[in-house]
């Protein structure tokens, strides 16, 4: 048994673009405490640090810590990276800039439409002679004397701070990009210098250099950021393993993911989905929508068969990644989001109005009328008991800041200009939500949604309205889910390698040998950060298509498969998700292995059962109901108050410290076993 064995609290932090979340839990007792303060953007660092102040918390009893952050994506978002360069094959140097055709939907049809600069311009791209072929075998010897030329240029003439080696083929044969990265470290030790072989290790020279640079462009940042924040764990008393969550679900070691940054990029929303996950084994409710709104962004995803959709592909700011990432569908709409009047039109979002100054009624400087203005405006939440009664809020501001800036242009009264900025948000949520279902031939209301994020439970009840879903979930501690998913993470290291060959062709020999190498470096990871065989779990996945498409579905692998065996799954899966099945021969793109380290999961309890009588309300307040859209009498009720097999009619508000549920008038609210709400429509039973 380690040390951090035998340590009873375990921390996670998630820090999302307006508050960061805390929370941490006692084995020792079994209990669950939470705290969420604003986010420091200029110092992300000191928001980690405040957490652990705000919870008392001796860093010498807490066994681990798991963190979410926003940093990488934020900086390539504000274009605030550091300065970097490109090294690749000698005639190639504008692969990065060309890119393959995309157009953001929004703007197809627009006559002034214009892609932002590359990361990297074309003065920092340098080409040297070497070459690698398609099999692997080394074509033309790499030029030792160019490369250190090349990175003498990069980095005295333009100043450069980090360098993307990216040559063809890599993901074959990486000889020539780490004998490059050999000769960068030698002379220019301070540079850092990102391998596409050691990040990407599959075809597609586009994204891999996308992946590539991004990696290079933010990890001078993530280092110093992880770094820093180490030694404030460290100060503290802390001891035990720092893990940083991954964009596809479970976590990293921090020493890891200072290495490869790219693969935390979209950290902060998949600790909310591994919560889901859980939540949707635990409920024995396979497929579920989640539905995460927090100050700044929603996202929401599909959960099929008890786990979030995964792909391993994504774009960001017009960049095609190759990371494995959770399939989001990401809208700028949520508590911060900013409304303003454009053209006689009411729009909400994407502009928000963060955690300084914030919306109007915090009273710190804001001018701008927001989405949480709007629920003061409506009645949802209370002014004197925001995050606890910490932050009084300023209903009269908020009021006067809708009436003038949006009641006044539409000539409606604050009440009807709040209401319809809750009818924009919702329209934008619908949407992001029909995307990754009605699109994908899925039903919404064949699907569960669950509501987290601090705005989650006020505004998913109308969403779940809207789509006719089966149930709408509340989970635990809602508007610090995301945290709490991340104490439920796995380590998770994942290995890929590209083939390009009919499946036929394939001797099944050489196809397990090849899945055996991926797994004893899963294995050789796995063992190198502590865990043992009986907590390790290798995944085995063969990324597939019909000769002649493009795209590819991933098919599980089991060890005892036979290539036929695995055809089949294929085409099942095809037709499952087209619709149909194809006489073409299969082909076999990638194979992949993902091993997992099995950390302790917190015991999820069961809730206290009521003896006798019902749930009682503290008190009622007007409030604005959308199934009668008007306003009328609320009962409130206290969450801390809520037993399970309690059943509520709405309309009713119930309150936590940190976030509203609001339940209209047709609508029921029952607490499951867990505690968990469970919202129902009148045509629900």
């Amino acid at each position: 048994m380690t040390k951090a064995d035998g340590l009873h609290q375990r921390l996670a932090v998630d820090i999302g673009g307006t508050f960061v979340d805390a929370v941490v839990f006692d084995s020792a007792t079994g209990g669950w405490r939470l705290e969420k303060s604003f986010s420091t953007r200029d110092n992300p660092a000191h928001g980690v640090n405040d957490a652990f102040n705000r919870l008392k918390i001796d860093g010498s009893t807490v066994s681990s810590f798991v963190h979410g952050t926003t940093l990488g994506i934020n900086t390539v978002l504000e274009r605030r990276g550091v300065v970097t360069g490109i090294i690749t094959n000698s005639g190639f140097e504008d692969v990065f800039e060309m890119g393959r055709y995309m157009r953001d939907r929004a703007e197809m049809y627009s006559l002034e439409y214009n892609l932002d600069p590359p990361l990297v311009p074309k003065r920092r791209r340098m080409g040297v002679p070497c070459r690698i072929d398609a099999s692997g075998k080394e074509l033309i010897p790499l030029d030792e004397n160019e490369v250190f030329n090349a990175a003498q240029i990069l980095i005295q003439k333009w100043k450069v701070r980090s360098i993307a080696v990216c040559y063809l083929h890599a993901y074959r044969n990486p000889v020539h990009e780490r004998r490059t990265a050999e000769i960068i470290r030698e002379e220019w030790p301070d540079v850092t210098v990102s391998i596409s072989s050691d990040i990407v290790r599959e075809y597609r020279e586009y994204e891999r250099t996308c992946t590539t640079v991004v990696n290079a462009y933010i990890q001078p940042i993530f280092k110093n950021y992880i770094t820093d924040l180490d030694n404030r764990l460290k100060t503290n008393g802390f001891e035990g393993p720092f893990y940083i969550t991954r964009s596809g679900g479970g976590a990293l070691m921090a020493r890891d993911a200072i290495n490869i940054p790219v693969h935390t990029i979209f950290s902060g929303p998949a600790g909310g989905l591994i919560g889901s996950s859980l939540i949707s084994q635990l409920l024995e409710r396979p497929n579920m929508i989640s539905v995460d709104i927090g100050g700044t962004s929603t996202d929401a995803c599909v959960i099929r068969d008890g786990e979030p959709t995964l792909k391993y592909e994504a774009e960001l700011e017009n960049t095609r990644l190759m990371i494995p990432t959770y399939d989001i569908s990401t809208i700028g709409a949520g508590g911060g989001s900013i409304a303003r009047v454009e053209t006689g039109l009411l729009k909400v979002g994407p502009q928000s109005a963060g955690a300084s100054p914030g919306p109007i009624c915090y009273g710190k400087g804001g001018s701008q009328p927001t989405f949480t203005d709007a629920a003061v405006v409506l009645g949802y939440i209370d002014p004197e008991r925001f995050l606890g009664g910490e932050l009084i809020l300023e209903y009269g501001a908020a009021e006067k800041g809708i009436e003038d800036h949006i009641g006044t242009p539409l000539d409606l009264t604050a009440v009807e200009a709040a209401r319809g900025i809750f009818d924009v948000a919702l329209a934008r949520t619908v949407s992001a939500i029909r995307e990754i279902t009605v699109e994908q031939g899925l039903d919404p209301r064949d699907f569960d949604m669950l509501a987290f994020g601090g705005a989650g439970p006020m505004f998913v009840p109308l969403v779940g309205r809207e789509l006719n879903a089966s149930e709408v979930i509340i989970p635990q501690a809602p508007s610090v889910f995301s945290a709490w998913g991340m104490l439920m993470s796995d380590l998770v290291q994942e290995f890929a390698q590209t083939f390009v060959v009919l499946l036929e062709d394939i001797d099944i020999q050489y196809f397990k040998e090849e899945v055996l190498k991926l797994t004893n470096l899963a294995n050789e990871c796995l063992e190198r950060d502590g865990f043992l065989l009986p907590d390790r779990l290798i995944q085995c996945d063969a990324s597939l298509r019909y000769f002649g498409q493009e795209h590819t579905l991933e098919v599980p692998f089991y060890d005892d498969d036979t290539l036929g065996e695995l055809c089949e799954r294929f085409d099942a899966l095809h037709q499952q998700r087209y619709g149909h099945i194809m006489p073409d021969p299969v082909q076999l793109i990638h194979l992949r292995v993902r091993g997992i380290g099995k950390n302790k999961h917190p015991e999820i309890k069961k809730a206290p059962t009521r003896l006798n009588g019902k749930a009682t309300p503290i008190g009622t307040r007007q409030a604005y109901c959308f199934a009668i859209r008007d306003k009328t009498e609320f009962r409130v009720f206290l969450r801390k108050d809520l037993k399970a097999s309690d059943t509520i009619e709405g309309p009713a508000v119930v309150e936590e410290d940190t976030t509203t549920l609001i339940l209209h008038s047709d609508q029921r609210l029952h607490v499951d076993d867990f505690g968990h709400l469970i919202i129902r429509g009148e045509n629900k039973v």
